[in-house]
């Protein structure tokens, strides 16, 4: 490179220059896209596609030098603030090195730029891959009164609308009003959409009278037809969130969330709020798990108690789950939207804790040995939370479903809100990892540049 090139500043991005001061065009095809080099606080470094900066440990250089600007080019300097004299034949060698860390680190975590949030107004989203098709399908609550809709894709960013797929407009229909959480699942050549609702048998007029049910088609894109005009099972109380988990040996289970509804319980939580004065009492809605049989028609014995928040304060999932309450925003805790997955024999469950309808909406995970528990909650958690105190412009993460897309690639999918979009949930996809370590990560909220 001596003498024939520097790298300057040019539109705040770093290049190399020739001695003419006209830019070089640099073929660097593992780089671009995935970084480039930017000014940052007086400082260039390299970004990611999202315009993160990447954390290279460049131990050849640490602590003695870094990259600053200086008289508008950009240059190594030592701790004493003193330009270096690089030798550019061993420079020319580090910035290639360079160049192939990033790209590697861009591989390594599988990163392309966010298409947050995407412009499908749905809560609770559910996406599910058909092979038959090569499509993507979205279902989620919303977009249509009584019943739902169906969104389709073959990248996972441009959706068409399929309009609607499920009325309550039919001869079996059993629910009468909000109609949330739709997943469907495909076996033996037919597509299965669980979902909850308001049931028509309600002879105590209760305020929250939901049970989960099951319609059936041939399509992704519907008609789906309830299968029986009843719900699943009646455990007695509200129930809504149903998730289906298929066992490789054969079993299947059902997970479910026990609503707030009527449920008040004794905690210290509980204790405090009315010592502040908040609430008198506080509900809660706690996660179940069933097994269900091999053709959907009931559920198999009794279900069992998984998650639930909290009693102690001094638990460390107390702080997050709790955030409803303590912002007195409501008199409830929720363990909701259960979503269970297997991963190197360990069983994840993904649930959502605080108010659907608020900023504190977030998402953490638990974990077991067997699909009906008992379930350990991380001690990462919540992995998926508003970023709106920290500079960010997103709120009330929750509600996640898991697709692998046709790559294999994992993809947490979830709604959200921004500032520009107010109260309306939008839909969100991120990359989720399993680290060595057993840790599950979401890489988001991320939002489109």
């Amino acid at each position: 490179m001596k003498p024939r090139c520097k790298m300057v500043l040019l539109n705040g991005e770093s290049i190399f220059t020739s001695s003419s001061h006209q830019p070089l065009k640099k073929n660097y095809k593992m780089m671009k896209p995935r970084c480039k080099m930017v000014l940052l606080n007086g400082e260039c470094v390299f970004t990611s596609s999202s315009h993160q900066p990447l954390k290279i440990n460049y131990k050849m250089m640490k602590p003695r030098c870094k990259m600053v600007l200086l008289n508008g080019e950009c240059v190594f300097t030592s701790s004493s603030h003193q330009p270096l004299k690089i030798n550019y034949k061993m420079m020319k060698i580090s910035v290639i090195l360079m160049l192939l860390i990033c790209s590697l680190s861009s591989i390594s975590t599988g990163f392309a730029q966010s298409n947050n949030p995407l412009e499908v107004a749905f809560g609770d989203p559910f996406i599910v891959y058909d092979e038959t098709s090569d499509r993507y399908y979205m279902y989620g609550t919303g977009g249509v009164e009584n019943g739902f809709m169906a969104y389709a894709s073959d990248d996972l960013k441009n959706w068409e609308s399929q309009g609607t797929v499920y009325t309550a407009k039919q001869d079996k229909s059993w629910g009468t009003k909000d109609f949330w959480a739709p997943e469907v699942y495909k076996r033996n050549g037919k597509f299965y959409m669980f979902y909850s609702a308001h049931w028509k048998e309600n002879p105590t007029n209760e305020l929250e009278n939901y049970r989960i049910g099951i319609a059936v088609s041939d399509s992704p894109t519907g008609p789906f037809i309830d299968v029986t005009g009843a719900p699943l099972f009646d455990p007695g109380y509200p129930v809504i969130d149903g998730n289906v988990y298929f066992g490789e040996d054969g079993k299947l289970y059902l997970y479910y969330s026990r609503c707030c509804y009527k449920n008040p319980v004794q905690s210290e939580i509980a204790d405090w709020a009315k010592q502040q004065g908040l609430f008198q009492e506080i509900e809660e809605s706690w996660i179940y798990g069933v097994e269900l049989a091999a053709d959907f028609s009931k559920i198999v014995g009794e279900p069992k108690l998984l998650l639930r928040p909290p009693v102690s304060m001094k638990d460390k999932q107390s702080e997050w789950e709790s955030r409803s309450v303590t912002s007195r925003e409501v008199n409830r805790r929720w363990t909701e939207g259960s979503y269970l997955f297997k991963k190197n024999d360990v069983y994840y469950m993904m649930y959502s804790a605080n108010h659907f309808g608020g900023e504190n909406y977030a998402v953490g995970y638990a974990t077991s040995k067997h699909p009906l528990g008992p379930f350990e909650k991380s001690a990462s958690n919540p992995i998926l939370q508003k970023n709106i105190h920290q500079g960010g412009v997103v709120s009330g993460t929750g509600h996640n479903s898991i697709l692998k897309d046709r790559d294999g690639k994992l993809w947490c999918v979830y709604h959200a809100r921004t500032k520009e979009t107010g109260n309306e949930r939008l839909v969100f996809l991120d990359a989720l990892e399993i680290l060595p370590n057993g840790q599950l990560v979401v890489h988001g909220p991320t939002v489109k540049p």
